[in-house]
């Protein structure tokens, strides 16, 4: 009888976690849309370096948002409406913003450093480089924080967790939210004369509406907190974004322009970043209702949520291969789904690892979890799973 219900439980947490990952196939639209527009990449050679760094950064935002989201719905502090919400949502929405400011302007920095170093663009470029994140990252506030605050009131209403639903979910359509305005910003770089001028509007009017919500909340001991236990993981998050870029400018030249590949990259990182919220976000609620030790012995008990997540996953992959196979010529697929296997053999047991060591050395130090593990997570497994289909590729070939 206990087999049966482990059983069970595995199988319906599977459906559940294969359900969110589902979602994960508008990855491919981000991906066919950078495949479609590797033309523009060819003659702006510093755009496919920065790319995984603003899919990181983004992802690490919304990551946060997503699971202090989850955790308040189910402590009660923040309530499952959208209208005449508490305080706590207010600030947390706004704190949200001023983070996705900091890191655009910590990432334009740097990753505009490693765009002109690697590619051996000339220095003057570097405050275009700088304006394309900064407006890219400030045009995706209009939609992916409103849609992130709705999913996840949507999804606790009907009785969901949003701990497995909302991060897979959102992750995903901010990537093809944040490709489709970070690709039409190139557009606008290499189409008008103007674009920098016009770029640099934008980039005052994000500033200036942040500044202006920041106001009444520069003092709140949750905003102050959050910003500073962020900014840590900000600067690992901007280290490992532009090792990512590097690594997917190498496989660019390791394998030329395969279509069928950059169709699945933005998918492939996004599940796999997916996995690691799923244990982190799991994991970190069942600590704060005390029904879980913080301990790592306490991994055990968790295996329900970690092995459906990484099944989904393994499922998922044959799905993105599959698909893309049919796309660019069914011939490509079963090269291409022995690549995807091994990259997420490769990865995904590091990041079950590295996502729930993080919940637990957190909330050891008595930190806010949410603050680090799937900011944290997503931006090593975007890392990792670039390094890993590298090194997939390389065997392969």
């Amino acid at each position: 009888m206990r087999t049966e219900t482990r059983t069970k439980r595995f199988l319906e947490a599977t459906g559940q976690a294969l359900f969110s990952l589902l979602f994960n196939f508008a990855g491919l639209l981000a991906g066919g849309l950078i495949a479609y527009s590797l033309g523009v990449f060819d003659r702006i050679p510093w755009a496919l370096v920065i790319y995984p760094g603003i899919l990181s950064i983004r992802g690490a935002i919304g990551g946060l948002y997503s699971g202090r989201l989850s955790t308040a719905l189910h402590l009660g502090t923040i309530k499952p409406r959208l209208f005449g919400n508490t305080e706590e949502a207010y600030v947390l929405f706004n704190t949200v913003n001023t983070l996705t400011l900091i890191s655009a302007l910590l990432m334009g920095t740097f990753g505009s450093i490693v765009g002109v170093i690697v590619t051996n663009t000339p220095p003057q470029e570097f405050f275009m480089i700088l304006s394309v994140i900064v407006a890219s990252m400030g045009l995706s506030i209009l939609a992916i924080s409103p849609l992130t605050f709705w999913v996840s009131v949507a999804s606790y209403r009907r009785g969901l967790d949003p701990d497995v639903l909302v991060y897979p979910i959102i992750s995903t359509v901010a990537d093809l939210i944040i490709t489709a305005l970070y690709v039409g910003v190139l557009y606008l770089v290499m189409f008008t004369p103007a674009s920098l001028l016009i770029l640099n509007v934008i980039n005052v009017i994000f500033i200036g509406v942040v500044l202006f919500t920041v106001r009444r909340i520069y003092r709140n001991r949750e905003f102050v907190t959050t910003v500073k236990e962020f900014m840590l993981t900000l600067v690992i998050v901007t280290i490992i974004v532009n090792i990512t870029g590097t690594a997917l400018n190498r496989i660019t030249e390791s394998i030329g322009r395969r279509p069928e590949v950059f169709m699945i990259y933005p998918a492939l990182i996004d599940t796999v970043g997916d996995v690691g919220s799923i244990i982190g976000s799991t994991a970190t609620t069942k600590m704060a209702l005390g029904v879980m030790a913080t301990d790592f012995k306490a991994m055990a008990s968790h295996w329900v949520e970690i092995g459906s997540a990484w099944a989904a996953s393994l499922i998922m992959f044959v799905l993105y291969t599959l698909t893309s196979g049919v796309v660019y010529g069914i011939g490509r697929f079963p090269g291409l789904l022995v690549e995807a296997l091994t990259t997420n053999l490769m990865v995904v047991p590091l990041i079950i690892v590295i996502s729930f060591s993080t919940a637990i050395v957190t909330r050891r130090r008595g930190l806010d979890p949410d603050n680090f593990i799937i900011p944290i997570e997503t931006s090593i497994s975007d890392g990792l799973t670039t390094i890993g289909l590298l090194v997939a590729i390389t065997m392969i070939l």
